[in-house]
């Protein structure tokens, strides 16, 4: 079950998914008998199936009909992989990759813009920078297509060439770049004065929760901790509940419902309650790294320090189509202990910051005891 799309490959939008192994324990994870009702803005999984089994039948794309049939529905975050694409997907759970190394959001306008770009990747090294719009991808005009749809384009084998239309504060600019293996960090940890130990979470790929317990376990004693959240669009559920586990001794992370049922997900035990908390958060922190900031946030556990969050607390299912495509729908969402939706909404931090955010964290940890 998805809560997102996974934001680490090529192009990015925010996500919190679980993984194979959890949607085998969870029967849910596959099509119901009886489809429970649906409610507005969210996709029939049986016309889906219909309009992509007709789409076969006639020598058509099935993969094509589906995202129609997701589109009209006006499930926003409804979206259809084929084979290659899925498998992608999986691989990009694992933080590798075959890409350019350029992560892209859509705008408002339907326009694609480049959010970030991985430091010595091809398109770094192609002089590519955060804000770039992204015209189109080996001749293929992008403006208005999914995120998923850039993201297929982007795709390919490693050392394959790839052509890329910019436009750069009006100017057009075009750079062929070649794609390569690369590989994200999730975690990173920095060491402040006063004993402050700054984790950087990137997204919650496999093995990140654990990386998360452990630099808080490495931390000088009695020393605070600034969780960076920022630009953090998602990843695995199950990791952001074990990174979560690192300040909590058990309890509440977040509850979530799939098409009318209510379900809980519950921190480990042992986790560290004392050490003083901050999490830095913007408008990039989305899916996952909302959920942990609201389950921290909500349980006292941890100052929130930013700006308002993306809002993202949708809950995606796979469907595998008739094709072998795979169609993740919506089908509810997810709250923080406390209550709250975020989807919309997002969260409001307790500290508002602007360019100074990691200032304010640490004068926040030194009201609280910590610091230089």
């Amino acid at each position: 079950m998805t809560l997102a799309f996974l934001a680490s490959v090529t192009a990015a939008a925010g996500t919190g998914c679980w993984d194979r192994a959890d949607r085998a324990e969870d029967s849910t994870a596959l099509v119901a008998e009886v489809e429970p009702p649906r409610t507005a803005g969210t996709a029939d999984r049986e016309a889906v199936a219909r309009a992509v089994a007709e789409a076969v039948a006639e020598g058509k794309s099935g993969k094509n009909a589906a995202q129609e049939e997701v589109s009209r529905s006006g499930d926003r975050w409804g979206t259809v992989y084929d084979q290659g694409e899925y498998a992608a997907f999986a691989e990009g759970l694992d933080g590798r990759w075959t890409g350019v190394g350029l992560w892209a959001q859509r705008a408002r306008d339907g326009r694609i813009q480049v959010d970030k770009v991985q430091p010595d990747s091809p398109a770094a090294r192609a002089g590519l920078r955060a804000g770039d719009r992204l015209m189109s991808v080996d001749g293929h005009a992008v403006t208005g297509l999914a995120v998923g749809d850039v993201i297929s384009l982007l795709r390919g084998e490693a050392g394959t060439p790839v052509v890329l239309n910019l436009s750069r504060d009006g100017a057009d600019l075009t750079e062929t770049v070649r794609r390569e293996q690369l590989r994200t960090e999730p975690v990173t940890v920095r060491q402040l004065a006063g004993g402050i130990t700054v984790i950087k979470v990137a997204g919650f790929t496999r093995g990140a929760g654990d990386r998360v317990k452990a630099a808080v376990r490495a931390a000088p004693p009695g020393g605070g901790v600034v969780l960076d959240l920022r630009g953090n669009q998602g990843g695995l559920v199950t990791e952001a509940v074990t990174a979560a586990s690192a300040f909590l001794d058990g309890g509440l992370v977040a509850t979530y419902d799939v098409r009318g049922e209510q379900r809980a997900l519950y921190a480990a035990p042992g986790g560290d309650t004392t050490r003083p908390l901050v999490a830095l958060v913007d408008g990039g922190t989305m899916s996952a790294a909302e959920l942990v900031t609201g389950a921290l946030q909500d349980r006292g556990r941890a100052v929130a320090v930013g700006s308002r969050t993306f809002g993202k607390g949708s809950v995606q299912m796979p469907t595998e189509l008739p094709d072998g495509s795979v169609a993740e729908l919506t089908v509810g969402t997810y709250r923080t202990p406390g209550g709250r939706s975020l989807d919309g909404s997002g969260i409001t931090p307790d500290v508002a910051a602007g360019e100074r955010v990691e200032e304010r964290a640490v004068a926040v940890l030194g009201g609280l005891g910590v610091g230089p």
